[in-house]
């Protein structure tokens, strides 16, 4: 199977002030490089990376082709581009993660990679990123997005069988600076 990891990042990062929130620093690192690692351990064909800002594309690890968009634009416009990138280059999924929620691996990632008819995560109370999502399902997601939902309509569809129930901790989304902690 031919897969394709994404990570969205390129987040107009509103609720975070003035600075880029994926270039916070977090456990000594830029917060985006985590789940860039992340994705790059996962045992894809291809890796992408959507991203508005040069100095985020400029820390990825290597391997990844940086799809850009203009800054400021909602996260649906970044889920588009790269779901229609794994379209257009014949995907039988995709696998997508966040660049704002660093405690995700790649165990995980593989997990989610093992849900042939897709998949997503949850802590018990919310359904949440990282997603797969199979080919069969790339026309129904692109029809299903709006504003800064992203993949929002494609988790929420999925049967309770299809999400992996992961840790509070694993499933920290920074959108505040007090969201970095201690760590940051």
């Amino acid at each position: 199977m031919r897969y394709v990891a994404a990570l969205l990042a390129a987040g107009r990062s509103v609720r975070f002030g003035d600075s880029d929130k994926l270039l916070a620093p977090w456990r000594g690192r830029p917060l985006v490089s985590w789940a860039a690692e992340a994705l790059a351990e996962a045992d894809v064909a291809e890796r992408v990376a959507v991203v508005s800002s040069p100095q985020v594309a400029d820390i990825l690890p290597n391997g990844f082709t940086r799809l850009t968009i203009a800054p400021g634009l909602p996260m649906s416009r970044s889920f588009r581009l790269a779901l229609d990138h794994a379209r257009r280059t014949g995907a039988d999924g995709l696998l997508l993660a966040l660049g704002d929620m660093p405690n995700i691996d790649a165990a995980l990632l593989e997990r989610l990679l093992g849900m042939p008819a897709g998949g997503a995560c949850t802590d018990g109370r919310s359904r949440l990123p990282p997603a797969f999502i199979p080919a069969a399902a790339f026309a129904t997601a692109l029809s299903d997005h709006e504003g800064d939902f992203g993949a929002r309509a494609f988790i929420a569809q999925l049967p309770d069988d299809q999400l992996i129930h992961i840790a509070a901790a694993q499933a920290l989304d920074v959108d505040r600076p007090e969201d970095l902690g201690p760590l940051g």
